[in-house]
This record gives structure tokens, sequence and C-alpha cells, in this order.
């Protein structure tokens, strides 16, 4: 299987992160940070061209499940779920959670907590890849944006 589940989306760059951030509430995650890879590249005067937001997402209870499993799978956590531009085509992606996590331990239990956290993942991606999400879910990951509403500017937020 492939390692790797990114699907290319219709939205630009800006528009995919918002949805992006809207469809990770919606599921029970939090976005606990975003880091901004080409705006850094750049502030460091490199050319880089593209477009690249990495989210940290994590939902509560189920990293919790993990870490009462084996303590050391910290390291592989929170999740990611990326935004980037590629010759001018927007994507969403993630490295596969089950296949991540499973290489790193052989617990049947965490099989179950991988498995059910790389649904959920798939589905947020399609869910923030559509085109033509109503404005009132891209106006509140607007808002999630900005500083002092328990969005990324605020800190870090666990979600359910």
């Amino acid at each position: 299987m492939d390692p790797f589940f990114v699907v290319e989306t219709a939205l630009d760059f800006e528009q995919a992160s918002l949805s992006l951030q809207a469809a990770v509430t919606s599921h029970g995650f939090g976005v606990l940070g975003i880091h901004d890879l080409g705006q850094t590249l750049r502030s460091k005067g490199m050319a880089f061209k593209e477009q690249c937001r990495v989210f940290e997402v994590c939902n509560p209870k189920q990293a919790y499940q993990v870490l009462n499993i084996q303590m050391k799978l910290n390291m592989a956590l929170p999740c990611r779920i990326s935004v980037y531009t590629e010759n001018n085509h927007t994507h969403i992606g993630m490295i596969r959670p089950e296949g991540m996590l499973l290489a790193l331990s052989d617990d049947g239990e965490l099989r179950s907590i991988a498995t059910e956290v790389e649904c959920t993942m798939i589905e947020i991606i399609q869910t923030a890849s559509k085109v033509g999400r109503p404005s009132l879910v891209v106006a509140t990951a607007a808002a999630l944006l900005q500083p002092g509403t328990g969005g990324a500017g605020a800190g870090p937020w666990w979600g359910n």
C-alpha cells in the first residue's frame, strides 16, 4: 500500500488551508500547530516557488490510548496533514498513520486505533478537498486562524 494518501483539489492554496482547518475540527480533531514551510524557506532567502503548510492535528482520546500502549510513540505524534502546491496544482495529503505506527509497534490494540485514526484523517482530507463547501464553513475556518479565537493563533487546542 502507498504510504501516502494525497488528493488534488480545485481549491487554491489558501482556500484549501481554510477548508482543512474546518474539516479537522468538524471531525473531532484539533489543530495544535501550523508550520508554513514555504514562507519559512523564503524568509531564509531560499527561492522556493511552491506553497506548503503542515498542520499538526490530534484527537486527544486516541493520542491518550496510543501513549498508554507505548510511551515512546509520542515521537510519532501528532499526526500531520499537509496542504501544498506542485506545478500549479493544490494537494492535501498525509503519511498514512496506520503504516507508520505499525512499523514502530506490533501491538494489536494499536492497530485498531491507527486504523480508526487513518480512516478519520482520510475523511478529513476528502472533506477539505471538496469545492463548493458552504461559505459558513470557510468563514468559520478563517475565524479559527485568528489569534485569540481558539485556533492556531491562540495555541494548542486538542478537540473533543
